[in-house]
């Protein structure tokens, strides 16, 4: 069985803007086009992406941004109501962003480690896997 790793907003930014941790994912997109691991993007999250990137930088290169990445190895999750109703109780117990606990949320129904840097992750490592970056 493939290893399963979902990227966060925070993860696919760093990535996105060249930041620490880019190389990380960088192998983990390598690892993925080889089919070594599977790669998982919640459909919120890329919303959360689309709008930090609008918003540093303008819509069409945020645009041009989703467009890429959606020709990567990156398994693009959808959003139903029992994912979205999972996500609001991870909200209501811990202090975090409603985006995040969709990848906390995703990434408890898909079996999968959260590849972020986001300080919020640590109060959840309890409850799911965090890969570093």
């Amino acid at each position: 069985m493939r290893k399963r790793s979902l990227l966060d907003s925070f993860a696919v930014l760093a990535w996105v803007q060249n930041e620490p941790g880019a190389d990380r994912i960088e192998a983990l997109l390598t690892q993925a086009q080889r089919r070594k691991t599977f790669l998982l993007l919640s459909v919120i999250n890329l919303g959360e992406v689309y709008y930090r990137l609008a918003r540093q930088h303008g819509h069409p290169l945020a645009q041009e941004i989703i467009w890429q990445l959606e020709t990567l190895p990156i398994q693009l999750y959808p959003c139903d109501q029992d994912l979205a109703l999972e996500a609001a109780k991870i909200k209501a117990d811990y202090p975090m962003a409603y985006a995040d606990a969709f990848a906390v949320a995703t990434a408890l129904r898909e079996n999968a480690a959260v590849v972020t840097g986001d300080p919020e992750f640590r109060q959840v490592e309890h409850l799911v896997t965090i890969e570093w970056l």
